[in-house]
Parts: C-alpha cells; sequence; structure tokens
C-alpha cells in the first residue's frame, strides 16, 4: 500500500475516534438530565469493562501510526510532532500493560499525559491554519505540516488533528469509565 492509502486509513480512523468521543459525551450528558438513561447504563458497562482495551488499541495505532509515517513514508516530524509523540508512546505502553492487568489505577497519568498531547494537538493544528501565530519556529521551513505532502482529507485531518483526536478519545474513556467505576465503589 502507498503512503496516500495508510494516511486515508488512518483520516478514518480518527474519524471513527471523533464520532465515538461526540457519542460517549452526548450519551453522558443526556444521562444527566434524565437521571440514568438505560443508553448510558449500557455504555457505561462497556466502557468499565473494555475500556482499558479501547484506549490501549487507540494509543498503540496512533504509536504504530505515526512511526509508520515517519519511518515508511519518511515524512520528518516536527518540534510539535516530537512533543506529540512523548505523550503518545508512553500511554501505549503504560495503557497495554494496564488493559492486560485490568488495572484501572493508571486513569489520572493516562488521563494527564492525554489531556498534555491534546494541547500541543491543539496549538499545532492552530499553527497549521495560521502559520503566523509562531513564525517557522516549530516546523521545518524544508517539511512544514502546513503544507503536508499528502491531502487534507475533508478538509481538515492533518497528523495533528489524527493525533488530537486519539488523545481526546482517550482522556473521555478513561475519565468516564473511571468515574463510573468510582461511583459504583462509594
Amino acid at each position: 500500500m502507498s503512503l496516500t492509502d495508510w494516511y486515508r486509513i488512518f483520516a478514518w480512523l480518527a474519524i471513527a475516534t471523533e464520532i465515538a468521543v461526540v457519542g460517549i459525551w452526548l450519551a453522558r450528558v443526556t444521562a444527566v438530565g434524565n437521571r440514568e438513561s438505560e443508553f448510558w447504563s449500557r455504555g457505561r458497562a462497556g466502557l468499565r469493562s473494555q475500556g482499558l482495551a479501547l484506549v490501549a488499541l487507540v494509543a498503540g495505532v496512533a504509536t504504530a501510526g505515526s512511526l509508520y509515517l515517519s519511518e515508511g513514508g519518511h515524512l520528518v516530524p516536527c518540534r510539535l510532532c516530537w512533543y506529540q509523540r512523548t505523550m503518545m508512546y508512553p500511554l501505549a505502553v503504560i495503557l497495554i500493560l494496564a488493559a492486560i492487568r485490568k488495572d484501572w489505577s493508571i486513569r489520572p497519568y493516562g488521563i494527564a499525559l492525554s489531556l498534555i498531547g491534546a494541547t500541543v494537538s491543539t496549538w499545532h493544528v492552530l499553527i497549521e491554519w495560521n502559520p503566523g501565530l509562531e513564525g517557522s519556529s516549530s516546523c521545518d521551513p524544508t517539511n512544514p505540516c502546513s503544507a503536508l505532502p499528502l491531502n487534507r482529507y475533508f478538509h481538515y485531518l492533518s497528523i495533528p488533528t489524527m493525533a488530537g483526536s486519539a488523545f481526546l478519545l482517550i482522556a473521555t474513556v478513561l475519565w468516564l469509565a473511571g468515574s463510573a467505576s468510582a461511583e459504583e465503589t462509594a
């Protein structure tokens, strides 16, 4: 498969994560007003039982994807890409271990890394769309993120947007599944 084919697959995975984040939060918001909706009860039970496996998969795919795009696709990561990687790569390791052990105590660390990574991704996307915000100090002028060799699918999906989607899904699942676990033990 070509680099463009892989990028297209990663773009569709990012869209799926965005839909999942919105769906999970909508289910939670509607449950707050209705005391506890049946849909949210089932969703929360699913997050509790499979949430760690889901976030481990998301972090693992994001890590593998970033490695493929840089090593296989020869896209040189800029400084902000590296900062995002410093959040995602440890997430992949700790979340896979937590999923194997079914250890929810990893929750605060995973949320912290995810939210820091999402913040860097957001700044990166802002710089992509408005390079004047920071000048050219983040992105390599010979390989700027704002001029990707690949088309922006759906006019907004770039590598930082995909990373941000993964970070937000991880934070959402860890937050809501973990809070559900805490509610039950109280």
